[in-house]
Formats: structure tokens, C-alpha cells, sequence
């Protein structure tokens, strides 16, 4: 089974630690530090459409992209909640992205990015993003660094809520570069537990060959940060954001 086809349905469940509030208060901050007030923003591999629906409530225009039907699926059902400036969303890989109009901001996160395992397509991406932004425009993207996912090699990780459980194990091919990970998903409907099973995998992508597609696609201005900090990333460091300002 694809990524994300079963447990698109209890993906919230399983992660309601995530602190988006905290993560979209850090991106705000990055943004204050260059002076920029976007309007306009997409929401790149937007999921369930968390970060969407907290971007619009808080008045931002919000155009939301995902390769997942079904995670698009509960994203749609999440944002008919709201009253109004309700998140467009669209059905779209990252490297073929199109979208209606040029926006201010994108932002791609909880290492939706490293999940492009090929490294063209993740320059396409990339390059897409680049033509997608307005001038001036900001990419804001995170990703799990490649010491994070070779230290995942061999573990085995449980999630757990009353409706799912879900064993995942994780593998790092050195060959490929890629983090695997198999999940064993039991969800309860009624008296029944159904089980599943999805492969999900990771790229881990060095900094210094990030930055190489970020200038070859045009963003003039490339910073990099450590977790949720203000400054660069120390030596081991698990998650790193960059900002990717076009000229």
C-alpha cells in the first residue's frame, strides 16, 4: 500500500503532539526577520491540512498541495469547518506543481521534502517553487537531516491511540540513501481491528547539495537554521530549516 493510503484516516490522531502553532510562529518570526508581510501562501505536501487551516484562520490566502487523495480527503473536511477564507486545496506532486497564481510565501513542512527521494525531482521541485513565488517571494522548508535518519536505522517505533495501532520499523539503505520505514497499521471499526500495511520512505539529503538546487533554480537569498532557532545548526542536529528568498 502508498504512503499515507491508510493512515491518512488516523494521521491526527497518531500526531497530535506536533506543535504547529509553535512551528508557524517560528516561520512568522524568520519572516519578520527579513522584513517580509506575505499575504498569499501555499501550503506544499499540506497533509491533513493542519498548518493550512491555522494559516487561514489567522488571514492568510491559503493554497493547500498534496500527492495524497486521502490526505487531501481529510484536509478538505477539516477546512469546511470554517466560516470563511476556507484553504483551496490541489492534487499536485511537488515537482509538477502548478498553481493558479503567483503567491508570497511557501511553506513546506514536517519533512515533507526528504519523502522526494529522487534528487532530480527534488530539484524540479525545487524549481517550481522558485517560478511558483512572486518576486520577493519566501520558501520555508524543514527537513530531517541525515544524521537523524541514519540513526533511525534498526529502530522500531509504537503509536498508539484507541482506535490504531501502528508498529513502524525503520531501515537506512547507505546504497540509496533512503530511510524505510514499514508501518503496521491496525485500525478499530466497531468490534474489528483491520490491519495494513504501508512503506514509507525518506531521502536524506545533504545541506550543501540543497543549497546547490536552491541557487540553480534562482533563490538568491539561502539561509539555514537549527530546530525552531535563530541560528545555524549545530553538528548532529535532527531537523533543519531553510529560508529561500527569490530575487
Amino acid at each position: 500500500m502508498s504512503a499515507y493510503e491508510a493512515l491518512a484516516f488516523s494521521y491526527d490522531g497518531l500526531t497530535q503532539d506536533i506543535p504547529y502553532e509553535q512551528m508557524l510562529s517560528y516561520m512568522e518570526a524568520l519572516l519578520q526577520r527579513h522584513g517580509k508581510r506575505p499575504e498569499t501562501v501555499l501550503d506544499l505536501a499540506c497533509g491533513t491540512g493542519s498548518m493550512s487551516v491555522l494559516m487561514a484562520k489567522k488571514g492568510y490566502r491559503v493554497l493547500a498541495a498534496d500527492l495524497s487523495e486521502d490526505m487531501l480527503s481529510m484536509a478538505w473536511e477539516k477546512a469546511a469547518e470554517l466560516e470563511e477564507n476556507r484553504p483551496y486545496f490541489i492534487c499536485q506532486p511537488m515537482e509538477e506543481l502548478q498553481l493558479p497564481y503567483q503567491v508570497d510565501l511557501i511553506v513546506c513542512c514536517l519533512d515533507s521534502l526528504n519523502y522526494v527521494t529522487d534528487p532530480e525531482d527534488c530539484r524540479q521541485a525545487l524549481q517550481r517553487c522558485f517560478e511558483a513565488l512572486k518576486p520577493g517571494g519566501v520558501l520555508i522548508f524543514d527537513i530531517n537531516s541525515k544524521e537523524k535518519l541514519m540513526g533511525l536505522d534498526g529502530q522500531v517505533f509504537l503509536d498508539e491511540n484507541e482506535d490504531t495501532y501502528c508498529v513502524w520499523r525503520a531501515e537506512f539503505d547507505r546504497e540509496e540513501n533512503i530511510c524505510y520505514y514499514g508501518m503496521d497499521i491496525f485500525q478499530r471499526e466497531e468490534d474489528v481491528w483491520l490491519r495494513s500495511f504501508e512503506e514509507h520512505a525518506e531521502y536524506a539529503y545533504d545541506v550543501q547539495q540543497l543549497r546547490g538546487y536552491l541557487a540553480q533554480a534562482g533563490f538568491e537569498v539561502v539561509e539555514i537554521y537549527g530546530d525552531r532557532i535563530m541560528e545555524a545548526p549545530a553538528p548532529g542536529e535532527q531537523r533543519i530549516y531553510f529560508y529561500a528568498q527569490k530575487g
